[in-house]
């Protein structure tokens, strides 16, 4: 092991850095009454401005951007007053994940308020795919739907909205996804429908101010200037603000900017809704009560809506915000939380292969993995791809059997060093079908070329060496002693915390774990009783792997080292830790912790 300049250690495969941007600290903590280290974090998340940091601590519904700044907001309400002042027949499409769920939602209930003649239809995952499909525009042309809207889909379906147009339809887009390209000589030529009106902030030539918003945000936005047409006053348009702030963080968007004023308004609002299927699913994850984070939507909550379209229908999901007795929306709620706990046991089913597979070396020079796991749920190939990128900071598909035979359908995950939309242009040749985002996609090619695939995306990946390397940015080398309760709760005004606005880092070196033990029923928390340089005691809790930091200690030090330290008795290691403060409150007693997220 090395160090940095810092003084903390470098491993192989991981950079500590600390952040180093220069700002007034000092004048910021006290213009705003907060703490210097608090003052640090927030511009080390690059919001400079004293503008900038009032909406960050403060933000209002006065802080998002107007509908009408999206590119096409105003047609598409203008077409939908017509369709719905003419008694036409509306058909919604959407998705089957969280952000379509809720979009589709959103879309749905407001046309309603609007007095429209509406339904909805969610591909299924397994038998559609995502997005417009030519199936899903006959059986709404069967139906006698005049007008197709969809959400979160159908900026990529160029053919099928030809093919509706054809039909004599009309097609209104909401989308948020990049449209599709041909690339020549370093030049794109983007292909967008035939719609007669878009709206997705992604299309180049949109000049939204933050165009990293969800599709139920964008349907939401839209839904404003419907509302207004129809005179319907904002507090009603408000009362979706939750949905598209669950969106938000289940579809894991840059929580800054108006994606940050969304989630902390609709956070607050989440908790007391209204909506009596969101209220049952809240109880059924046991969650009453209690005040709800972006982590409660994006890690307990969110995979519950999202499970009724990996394993079952979308509908369930949607059936729930829609269900408006109190009895049946209890049912829904725990059948889509059954369907998540065996969600989360098949997710660890294709973990451990695909890690039995990297372990052997099958994949030893690759710069992408590209695994190949046959009886794998398709449903489910995302969440093990993100995973298995995490543990070892590689880009990863996963592919398994499609229902058509001789084919593999599959999904991906990046890291931020490697475009996935981009690798799938690039080898575009031996895929049948895809899209996506540079961080995440979906793929579809025939069995053959499995092999062929993964050689040209490697071949064509352009990572360098220090790409691999995962840096953890350490945002205040702050010892322990400095911590003190009104800091800690002070922090929480930094949230909430996701991507684009990660929970802060605070460091501390030569740590010495005076004693630690494995506790929680499944065994996989250590606890610890640490004590700093200065000689300040303090509990520690360590959530990651316990087996994997005792064996790295044992390799550090020694397996009889570990043991003293295990059995509480005086030993010679010391670490350096990663960690966030928390306020732990037992029986009525509150002391001070901190939570390891790394250590050296």
């Amino acid at each position: 092991m090395s160090q940095n300049k810092e003084g903390f250690c470098i491993g192989m495969k991981e950079k500590w850095v600390v952040a180093a941007k220069k700002a007034d600290f000092g004048g910021i903590a006290k213009r705003f009454g907060i703490d210097p280290v608090t003052a640090r974090v927030i511009r080390n998340r690059d919001v400079i401005s004293e503008e900038d940091i009032r909406r960050f601590l403060n933000p209002t519904i006065t802080d998002l951007y107007p509908s009408t700044a999206l590119r096409g907001a105003q047609e598409a309400a203008g077409l939908l007053e017509q369709k719905i002042r003419a008694g036409k027949k509306i058909r919604i499409i959407g998705d089957y994940d969280i952000d379509g769920v809720n979009a589709t939602y959103i879309l749905y209930r407001c046309l309603q308020m609007c007095g429209a003649n509406v339904d909805y239809e969610i591909p299924d995952r397994m038998k559609d795919g995502f997005g417009l499909n030519r199936s899903l525009i006959e059986l709404a042309f069967e139906e006698e739907a005049d007008t197709i809207l969809t959400c979160d889909n159908g900026i990529a379906a160029v053919e099928e909205i030809a093919y509706a147009k054809q039909l004599g339809m009309t097609v209104v887009v909401t989308d948020h996804h990049e449209p599709g390209y041909s690339q020549e000589e370093g030049s794109r030529t983007y292909h967008y429908p035939p719609a007669d009106a878009i709206v997705d902030p992604a299309m180049p030539e949109d000049t939204y101010p933050f165009p990293e918003i969800c599709g139920a945000v964008v349907a939401w936005k839209v839904m404003r200037l419907l509302l207004d047409r129809f005179g319907l006053p904002l507090v009603e348009w408000l009362k979706f603000l939750p949905f598209a702030a669950f969106a938000t963080v289940g579809d894991v968007m840059e929580l800054r900017d108006e994606n940050r004023a969304i989630v902390r308004l609709g956070l607050e609002a989440l908790e007391c809704t209204g909506n009596i299927g969101m209220r049952a699913l809240i109880r059924s994850c046991g969650l009453e009560g209690k005040r709800l984070s972006a982590y409660h939507i994006g890690f307990i909550l969110g995979p519950c809506i999202n499970a009724g379209g990996r394993l079952d229908t979308a509908k369930r999901a949607l059936a729930l915000l829609l269900e408006e007795n109190e009895s049946r929306a209890e049912e829904l709620a725990d059948q889509l939380k059954e369907l998540n706990d065996l969600r989360k046991q098949m997710t660890e089913e294709g973990i451990r292969e695909a890690c039995a597979q990297i372990e052997s070396g099958a994949f030893h020079g690759d710069d992408i993995f590209v695994i190949y796991l046959p009886n794998l749920h398709e449903s489910i190939a995302g969440i093990v791809a993100g995973k298995v990128r995490e543990r070892y900071f590689h880009p990863v598909f996963i592919l398994t059997n499609a229902q058509e035979s001789g084919y593999l359908k599959g999904s991906g995950r990046s890291t931020e060093n490697w475009s996935m939309y981009d690798g799938l242009v690039r080898s575009g040749e031996y895929l049948e079908k895809y899209g996506g985002h540079p961080m995440a996609a979906g793929l579809t090619l025939r069995r053959e070329n499995l092999e062929a695939f993964r050689r040209k995306v490697n071949q064509e990946s352009g990572m360098k060496r220090e790409d691999f390397i995962r840096k953890m940015v350490i945002d205040v080398p702050m010892p322990v002693s400095y911590l003190r309760e009104n800091l800690i709760e002070e922090l929480e005004l930094l949230e909430p915390f996701g991507k684009g606005n990660p929970r802060p880092v605070f460091a501390e070196r030569g740590m010495h774990p005076l004693r630690a033990g494995i506790i929680g029923k499944s065994r996989n928390t250590l606890k610890f009783q640490m004590e700093s340089s200065e000689g300040v005691r303090m509990e520690a809790m360590y959530f990651g792997d316990p087996q994997e930091m005792l064996g790295y200690l044992s390799m550090r030090y020694s397996a009889e080292e570990v043991d003293r330290m295990l059995k509480g008795l005086e030993n010679r290691i010391r670490m350096d830790v990663l960690y966030y403060p928390k306020v732990n409150e037992f029986r009525g007693v509150r002391t001070l912790q901190i939570n390891i997220t790394g250590y050296r």
